[in-house]
Formats: C-alpha cells, structure tokens, sequence
C-alpha cells in the first residue's frame, strides 16, 4: 500500500489530512489520485458512498489550484445541497495550510445575494447543485472560462433526479480542453451516454464490483403481512438498543406517518421530506447527526447527498422500484470499514422485487424471524447491564451524596438492589409488550415439486380435508357458486355483519353447494357468531367451524337444517344481495380484495 506521499499529494495538503485521522489511502484513492496529479485522459470511478470519494478527487483538484488567480478554475457538480455543504466543508478541511484559497457551496434554499458577494469576492472552486449554478450563470455572475476540472458526484443520482437538460447547459460554459471525472455508485446506460458525450477517452476505476452494495453490510429481510409492516419497524429497532439508522419510504406522506407514529411511540424520531422548510431540514439533519434522533424516516430523494458516519442500520420499508436506489440506500451503511446492515422489510408480492436486486448485488438476502418480545427483553436488560458496566462515574463529585443514598437503600441486600435495578427496565418492557400483538410470519413459497402438486385439481372431499394454515381456523360456510355466492359476497358479510376488529380472510375454497375459507383463529368463534342465521337471497346461512374428518360435500343437509331452525339466528335481519358479482366473482374469485369495494355497494333488502 501506498503512503499519500508515494502517490504525489502535496506536504500541506498531507498536514491537514494528518490531522483529520487520515493515515493510509482508500483504494479509491490510491487509483484516481496519481492519475489526477500526472495523466491526461478523463476518469470514470465507480465506487460507492463512504469510499473515501471526496478525498480522492479533493487532493488532486486542490493541489492543481492556482492561488494566484482569483476566478473559478474547478467546478463540482453534487445532486444535493447536502451533499454539497459536505463536499465545500471537506474541501476546507483540506487546504487548511493553503493560503489565499477559497471554496465557494453555492445551492438553492439559501440566500442567492449571500453567494453572489462571496461570488465577486473571488473563489477558486466552486461545489454546486445544478438548478443554482445554472441561474447565477444566467445572471452573469458566474464565469466558467477558467475552469480546467469538472467533477461530477453522483452522476446516477443527478440522472434520477432529472438533470440531465441543466448537466448539458452547464458544460456549454466550460472549455473543451479541461479533464473531467465521474463519480458514480452504479453505472446505467444514461451514465454510459454521458460519459461518450462529455469525457475524452476516460479511464474507468472500479472500486468493488459494479452495481454492488458495499462489502461490509449484511443484507436481511423479514418477510410479514403488510398490515404488520410497521409493528414489525418497531420490534427491530428494540431489539437493537444502540440503533441509529435511517428508514427509507416511498412517499411524503408514509414517511410523515411512520414517523408521527414512531414519535408518539416513545422513540427519537423525525421525518425528512420534500414538504419540509430548508430550515426545518437543518433543524432534523443537525439533531440526527448529533444522535438527539437515532432514527431518520427518509423519502429517497430528500435523503439524497446525505453524509452521516457510522449508521447502523439501514431499513427499507419496502423495496424501491429500481435496484440502483436499493444499492444507494444500504451503502450508506458500512462504511470505512465498519460493518452495517441492510435491512428489508416486505410482504409476499414484495419476493421476487428481492431476487432481482439480490441476483445484481450478487449477494443473498438473509431470512429473519420478527423479533419476539422475549427476545427483546433478553437483548434489552443486556444492554442495561452493558450501560451500568460502562458507566463513567465522577468519584469526587457524586461522593457527597452517596451517604444519604445509602441511609434511604442501606437496608436492601447487594441481590436486592440489583434486581430492583434491573426492574425500573424490564417492568417498563414487561407492561409494554404485555398486550403485544402477534405478528404473523408468511412462509416461503413452496418447492417447484411442492408447488406443482398443490396446483392439482383437487375434489372437494380433498378440498375439505386441507388444514388452515399456521395460526388460522378454517370455517364452513354452506353456501357455494350454485347459490351465486363468491369471495365478494363474503368479504361483504364479514364486513357488515361481524361485530369487532375487522376480519382478514386467507385461503378461499369455493364449492357448488359450500364453501370453506381461513381466518384467524381468535377470530373464527365471532366469525360463526356473526354469520349464522343471516338470509343470502332466499336461505339461511349456517357455518361451523370446519372438522377435516367431516365431508362438506353433502352440504344440502347442513342447509336444510338452518332453515327449518325458526328460532336460529333471531333478530338477525340483514341480508345479503348476490347482485353484481356474479360475472366478476366468476372469473377472479379467488382475488377477494378486488370485491370489497364493488360490494359494499350492494344494497340491503
């Protein structure tokens, strides 16, 4: 490995990144530096975020400055004002033994005066967000005729977010005889185009693998039903006590609620999306970088440009439309060597979305079971242990009141006051999770072999012998497809004539004459209860809690008991109409989701 020196940064530049902790180069580093300082060509590095990037095309652009000349000879292109602020900062850190060098961030949300003064003060390198530069360009304030290096940082994110038309304007303002790199964590097509269009014969260095996650991060997935997607957030983060990561969501509005959510739970949490104030930004960025929050709910492009060390945990609440995002997200997470994890949280239609980022990360998501309460609690009242172990303790100033804290606790045995202690912890999570709702866990889907036999036409004798899946009850219903009764009949009478939470329905099994169908097992007694005795167009409902030693295909028998009972089901007046349904229930009526609106439409008689 090479020392800075050996690959030609400069002695004050090597000062200042020694006293920034800087001891040997990161890859990265060790390729774009030397070509920077003594090669001509332009440069492509694909590497992703926490690379030591800034750094490696920091040092070079800023040893190439002329101090003497008092106008804008490097340009950086970054997506985000974030991000831009980072770079700007970076940059100053570094030439802090360069004199009469100035770095200029120039970004919307702030005072465009403020940078104009700075602007005709005169500055050397300019970092930019587009839409910015491209109006102080425009208002003459900007000149770009001395720039000899245009650097753009994460070009796949500016190509994202649409800035392609204002990349193009800019160049326009640049002379073609300068060098140009770019920084890209991923490299799509619409990357390769500009590279062909802008860059003169450029050398590509790849910092990993392309289009991969970084090295050090773990990728896991919990797999639950959607509804139990935010109960199953919250296990994770207490089941990790030191937590500190951001929460990817896919709209304003989700993120707004999971975290008013989160806040209201009791955790130190914040939203950070595109409806937010530039103050407001700062505020939440500033409390998160200072860990007052340890957990950030973030739209994708709000938390673009992002630089935050040491997270822990990245979690995806869901997974994004392209993989790219999904390789932007977990890397920032393990970062200069740190381990991190990613992880995803998803629901069954939400699996093969997984297999395709796994097959372009080239690695496999790990499967995870939802965290119990039991085990948090273990992981909880180890981590208070961890704190009491670690605790720095001031002898000199809390001496004077250890007498009177031992006359009040003098009495209590060594065993006793440890585990009351303890107690003020593991009574909070004790009343917490007294109530705690069991979160379902959704099986993987069955071998191709497995699969292909469940496929089989089955009889109805079969039919009636199938087991209800793990934690469900199956219910018998004697109504079937020759009384016209269909999945949407069905959601529509659990949802108005089953008193209480509302019903989830899992597998249906459609009959001629019945039906059988899967609900949970806390729910099947009030699911009898409620359905048995209403009238569906001209007889009585009967249902019972299904026996898979019975055989429901002599149903006529169970009807005809229900309308002889005169007395069975009394003051249930309510009926239920079949208007409507027949067409569609015939063609999809396994999908009962589509119904729920159609039917709630059906009129009472």
């Amino acid at each position: 490995m090479k020392s800075f020196e050996e690959l030609g940064v400069r002695e004050d530049l090597r000062r200042a990144i020694e006293e920034l902790g800087f001891e040997n180069p990161m890859p990265v580093q060790e390729k774009v530096i030397p070509h920077l300082l003594s090669e001509d060509g332009d440069v492509i590095a694909l590497a992703q975020t926490g690379t030591g990037k800034t750094a490696a095309f920091g040092l070079p652009v800023l040893q190439r400055i002329d101090t003497d000349l008092n106008v804008p000879q490097a340009l950086i292109i970054a997506p985000t004002r974030e991000l831009c602020l980072q770079i700007g900062s970076d940059l100053a850190d570094f030439s802090k033994y360069i004199s009469h060098l100035r770095v200029l961030p120039v970004y919307g949300g702030s005072s465009i005066e403020s940078q104009i003064r700075s602007l005709r003060q005169g500055v050397q390198v300019i970092v930019a967000t587009p839409g910015r530069l491209i109006d102080l360009i425009n208002r003459g304030v900007v000149k770009l005729d001395n720039v000899h290096t245009v650097i753009l940082d994460e070009a796949d994110e500016m190509l994202n977010m649409g800035f392609v038309d204002d990349i193009n304007d800019i160049l326009s303002h640049v002379p073609e005889e300068r060098k140009m790199l770019l920084f890209s964590a991923t490299m799509p097509p619409e990357i390769a185009k500009i590279a062909s269009k802008y860059m003169k014969n450029p050398q590509e260095f790849v910092i990993g693998t392309k289009n991969t996650g970084a090295e050090n991060v773990r990728h896991i997935y919990y797999m639950v039903h959607a509804r139990d997607k935010y109960l199953a957030l919250k296990r994770i983060a207490d089941d990790n006590p030191n937590i500190y990561a951001i929460v990817f969501c896919r709209t304003r509005k989700e993120t707004q609620d999971i975290a008013d959510n989160l806040i209201q739970d009791g955790y130190n949490a914040d939203s950070l999306h595109g409806e937010l104030s530039q103050a407001q930004r700062d505020m939440v960025m500033k409390k998160f970088r200072d860990r007052v929050l340890r957990i950030l709910v973030a739209t994708d492009v709000a938390a673009r440009g992002l630089d935050v060390s040491d997270l822990t945990h990245v979690i995806n609440y869901g997974l994004p439309d392209d993989i790219a995002t999904y390789t932007h997200r977990s890397g920032r997470t393990g970062r200069a060597g740190k381990t991190g994890i990613s992880i995803a949280i998803i629901h069954s239609r939400e699996r093969g979305k997984l297999r395709d980022i796994e097959k372009r990360i080239g690695k496999t998501f790990e499967r995870k079971d939802v965290p119990t309460p039991e085990h948090i609690i273990e992981k909880q009242l180890y981590n208070l242990a961890d704190r009491l172990e670690k605790v720095e303790v001031d002898d000199e100033e809390i001496a004077k009141y250890i007498p009177g804290v031992s006359r009040k606790l003098g009495w209590l045995s060594e065993d006793d006051l440890l585990k009351r202690i303890v107690s003020l912890e593991f009574n909070r999570l004790l009343d917490y999770y007294k109530d705690a709702p069991t979160i379902d866990y959704i099986d993987e889907k069955p071998a191709k072999k497995e699969r292909k036999e469940q496929s089989k036409p089955r009889t109805p004798q079969e039919k009636d012998r199938r087991t209800a899946d793990r934690g469900m009850a199956r219910i018998y219903i004697n109504a079937g497809k020759n009384d016209g009764f269909y999945a949407g009949n069905l959601i529509d009478i659990l949802n108005h004539a089953v008193t209480g939470p509302r019903i989830d329905v899992g597998r249906i099994d459609l009959m001629p004459g019945y039906s059988l169908f899967d609900v949970k097992k806390n729910d099947a007694r009030r699911v009898v209860e409620g359905i048995s005795g209403l009238d569906f167009v001209g007889h009585k409902l009967y249902a019972e809690i299904a026996d898979p030693e019975k055989d429901y295909s002599r149903a006529s028998s169970r009807r005809k008991k229900a309308d002889k009972d005169q007395d069975f089901g009394k003051g249930k007046e309510r009926s239920f109409s079949k208007k409507g349904h027949d067409k569609a229930d015939r063609r999809q009526h396994g999908n009962y989701d589509k119904f729920i609106n159609k039917d709630k439409k059906s009129k009472k008689r």
